[in-house]
């Protein structure tokens, strides 16, 4: 599982635990997510804005 950062606010997307708040349950790919999905903490980054963390 991997994890992405947004480079606005630095949330971090981490697809073992998904956003329950979202409506990602944990497991979620980031490429699942929707394409139109933006940051949910600052709701100004797109996907594909979101940078790969390192594992």
């Amino acid at each position: 599982m991997s994890r992405y950062r947004c480079p606005g606010c630095d949330y971090v997307y981490d697809e073992a635990q998904g956003d329950e708040h979202e409506g990602y349950p944990p497991g979620t790919p980031f490429d699942q997510l929707p394409d139109d999905f933006t940051c949910p903490d600052c709701s100004v980054r797109e996907k594909s804005d979101f940078e790969p963390l390192p594992d």
